[in-house]
């Protein structure tokens, strides 16, 4: 299985064919990997990319139109596939995914996704995650796209994940929604106070679990350190959506920029009809991208 090399004076950077997974963000300043290390007792993935399903379907079973297929798989199947490398320079990759007969059995659109990473050409420090899905097919095309990137939480002088901060720039205030602890699925009539101070909100018990922010209109979220200098900076200013999650094991915080979740607790609708779902018509495409700040 391929791996790529994205390399600058301050990070080195792998991609795996497999997924086209970010794995690993070295950090040569600070001689820290800044993804976490897919401990399998814990979390066995780094940053899987979420395609074409953010999420899980209520049964395992979804429906376009009056015909309904498996996706027994939470988060699509993109993240357990190998994609093609079409190009790799010394600081971008890009990598391509096309179906197979297989995935035509539980997914049944024309689909082309193409994902790129780039360091960034001025801020050595900056990491640009490109999206592009196109629709080959000769009929609409419904999907969902999302990031999951587990970033570590480095415990030396005792600076472990509860002294840490999140920080949502130039937001005084925000809810989320959390999920059906027993299934995994959204409960949208159940709304959450964050208790933020100047946009921040200290590491807490409950994030053991899923904060989902629906059309919050979030363009930053930052991982902060325990004086609250910026650690991890995400710009997901392109995505209607935003997910955050840890595990209660695992010195990690996930980011996850979203367009479209799982279903609502108890949803019975049609493809189109899930939240944050996105619609290609055929022949078009749809570019979608978030950057990744690693601070000193």
């Amino acid at each position: 299985m391929g791996i790529r090399i994205l390399e600058n004076e301050k990070l080195k950077v792998t991609i795996a064919d497999s997924g086209a997974e970010l794995s690993s963000v070295f950090d040569k300043e600070n001689q820290l990997d800044r993804l976490w290390d897919a401990n399998p007792e814990v979390w066995n993935r780094h940053a899987p990319i979420l395609f074409p399903f953010v999420g899980k379907v209520v049964g395992g079973v979804y429906r376009i139109g009056d015909n309904e297929y498996e996706m027994k798989t939470q988060h699509g199947f993109a993240r357990d596939m190998v994609f093609e490398c079409l190009e790799e320079t010394p600081i971008s990759v890009t990598h391509r995914l096309l179906p197979t007969e297989k995935t035509k059995q539980i997914y049944p659109y024309e689909y082309e996704l193409l994902v790129t990473h780039m360091l960034d050409a001025d801020n050595p420090r900056l990491l640009h995650v490109n999206w592009e899905v196109k629709n080959n097919g000769k009929n609409v095309m419904y999907y969902a796209i999302g990031g999951h990137p587990a970033f570590t939480i480095p415990e030396k002088e005792g600076k472990a994940r509860e002294n840490y901060y999140l920080e949502f720039p130039g937001k005084e205030k925000l809810s989320y929604i959390s999920v059906n602890p027993a299934n995994g699925f959204a409960l949208p009539a159940h709304e959450y106070s964050l208790p933020l101070e100047n946009g921040f909100v200290k590491f807490f018990d409950g994030l053991y679990d899923t904060l989902i922010f629906d059309y919050k209109d979030i363009k930053q979220v930052r991982i902060a350190k325990p004086d609250k200098s910026p650690y991890i900076t995400m710009d997901c200013s392109e995505f209607p959506l935003l997910g955050i999650w840890a595990k209660e094991t695992g010195n990690f915080i996930c980011l996850e920029p979203w367009a479209g979740r799982a279903d609502n607790d108890g949803f019975t609708g049609t493809i189109d009809e899930k939240v944050g779902e996105q619609k290609l018509e055929p022949g078009t495409s749809s570019k979608i991208a978030h950057t990744i700040e690693f601070h000193k």
